[in-house]
């Protein structure tokens, strides 16, 4: 049984007609020790017990069972629970060390599938910075559905479809160089993205060449067809790079071409149901009953949106992996887009449309300033990864320059502080990423949070790594239990993260428990010979496993040294 439980099942004595998930609901955590280690308001009783909050925390308080509590006292509104320090904590720090691997899982999913739509970076065009949120909070919301026991689908819904392939090979027309291409193929097909958008103001007829050549795309042209699997297959190859050292992998590369040919299907059940309305000669479905704007599925040539083919692709999921939850990783300027998308499948009768989430997060600037594709200003996220590595490294090379695999470390260190800089932010806020804030071995950052796990496996080296099975782990004195309590809430943080679709508190969390090591490593002789060597020791092993699993379901390593 969980402290929280103890606590609700100790009220429920005094509360019969609660449960004790309600009673749970109504638990506090007070901000100091002084108050407990939970307290319960009665403030809530006041209307239906007539009386005064405080005289009903000092009745219930006489009928609370309190055995295996510290002490359990009413203040003012408030009844306190102390839980038995020693006791409590070995019990967790026992539960920890058994299997630290499968420590704070729970069974939310019950092995559910949920597919998350994630990362979708564009066929020809480098992955930049703009890339970066969507792939790093998919992976981390996939891990975390995971620890509770979900299925997750990770999908890269690649952008290969669309009139900007038409410009594209209008640009490889006019200016291309095959074997340019062949040496560099995204920054030299970003190159010719870049000068025929530039240029298009000057000559209206580049725009008009976009529109033919994407016209015979969607006819099989030959040659078209040819360039696409080649702009393609060559993207293919450098966005593998970049997941490569994310560590971020995909279930599907099914993207917008995928679903050419499953679009006619929603048109036809539109019509079958006699929802698709004509509107200037395009076609569109009525949301009104859902204050919402129609959403446009045909233009007046007959061509389709992304509308149409974003239903083709829930309708195709839902048959396909018959998921029991649908997010779709991408940024908050989408979310009425999203409100169309969910409101259209519900007119259309697919009641799991209530299945379907938008996770969305907010804008990242690099050093204040927006960053625009189309434009040129664009921060490929290759570059940066590469940039904080070699900042790493640096920072490596002057606190341990004996250290035996620093370039791998290295890798660790500076792929993991561009991950966890992102995901320690809410991810609605907006960021403004600044790559010397990110890489730092101190302030809330990811080297910093690593630190504090290889510190803790650097005590356990110097112990000698001993055997803790049997020992006596219980501790009293103030600190080890603040850490000890954030151990305790492990688990209650990853369920919040799930339930949110939230990783920062996992970011949080990792970034507290990293603190109150660091506290306790610089007051507190952990090596010195006495009767509770053992059990401080299986406090740094224990921190040692939570650190390393809270980095792990951000997506970033815990190095044994830096």
């Amino acid at each position: 049984m969980d402290e929280k439980t103890q606590v609700a099942t100790a009220l429920q004595t005094a509360l019969p007609d609660m449960s004790i998930e309600d009673i749970k609901n109504k638990l506090e955590r007070p901000k100091t020790n002084k108050n407990g280690d939970y307290a319960f308001p009665t403030f809530f009783l006041a209307k239906e017990l007539h009386k005064a909050p405080q005289m009903i925390a000092g009745e219930l308080i006489e009928k609370i069972d309190q055995t295996g509590f510290e002490k359990v006292v009413a203040a003012g509104p408030y009844i306190n629970f102390f839980l038995d320090k020693a006791n409590v904590g070995a019990g967790i720090l026992k539960e920890i060390l058994a299997d630290p691997e499968h420590y704070g899982n729970l069974d939310l999913g019950h092995q559910a599938n949920v597919t998350i739509d994630m990362s979708s970076p564009n066929i020809a065009k480098p992955m930049s910075m703009g890339h970066l949120r969507s792939t790093v909070i998919g992976n981390a919301i996939a891990n975390i559905m995971k620890k509770v026991n979900y299925n997750p689908i990770k999908i890269d819904h690649l952008g290969d479809w669309g009139t900007q392939f038409g410009k594209l090979m209008a640009a490889y027309e006019m200016w291309g160089d095959e074997e340019a291409v062949k040496a560099d193929p995204i920054n030299t097909l970003q190159k010719y993205y870049v000068k025929i958008n530039t240029e298009a103001d000057e000559h209206p007829e580049y725009a008009e060449a976009g529109r033919e050549w994407f016209r015979k795309l969607e006819d099989g042209d030959e040659e078209a067809v040819r360039l696409w699997k080649w702009f393609r297959a060559e993207s293919l190859k450098r966005f593998m790079k970049v997941y490569d050292m994310l560590d971020v992998q995909f279930d599907s590369y099914n993207g917008e071409a995928f679903y050419n040919d499953k679009m006619d299907e929603i048109l036809q059940l539109l019509n079958d149901k006699h929802l698709l309305q004509k509107s200037r000669g395009a076609g569109i479905v009525d949301l009104s009953k859902y204050d919402l704007n129609p959403a446009m599925v045909q233009k007046s040539d007959g061509s389709t949106l992304y509308m149409t083919r974003d239903l083709a692709t829930a309708l195709f999921r839902k048959r396909m992996y018959g998921f029991e939850q649908s997010l779709y990783v991408v940024g908050a300027e989408q979310s009425y887009y999203f409100q169309q998308l969910k409101a259209t499948l519900a007119t259309m009768g697919f009641t799991w449309s209530k299945q379907i989430h938008h996770i969305p997060f907010g804008l990242m600037t690099l050093n204040g300033k927006k960053m625009s594709t189309r434009k040129g200003n664009v921060v490929q996220l290759e570059e940066v990864l590469d940039e904080s590595i070699k900042l790493a490294r640096q920072q490596i090379a002057e606190k341990n320059p004996d250290l035996a695999n620093a370039d791998q470390v290295a890798q660790e260190v500076g792929v993991g502080a561009i991950v966890f800089h992102d995901l320690k932010n809410e991810r609605t806020n907006s960021i403004n990423f600044k790559l010397e804030d990110a890489v730092k071995f101190e302030g809330e950052t990811g080297p910093y949070v690593q630190y504090a796990h290889a510190r803790a496996e650097s005590l356990l080296r110097k112990a000698g790594n001993p055997d803790l099975a049997g020992a006596d782990l219980k501790l009293n004195d103030e600190e080890s239990w603040n850490i000890i309590k954030l151990l305790g809430q492990y688990q209650e943080t990853i369920k919040r993260a799930a339930v949110k679709y939230d990783p920062s508190l996992i970011g949080k969390y990792a970034l507290s428990l990293a603190k109150a090591f660091n506290q306790y490593y610089a007051h507190t002789r952990i090596l010195v010979d006495d009767d509770q060597k053992l059990a401080r020791l299986a406090l740094v092993q224990a921190v040692s496993d939570v650190l390393k699993s809270a980095l792990a379901l951000l997506g970033v390593k815990a190095p044994d040294e830096m």
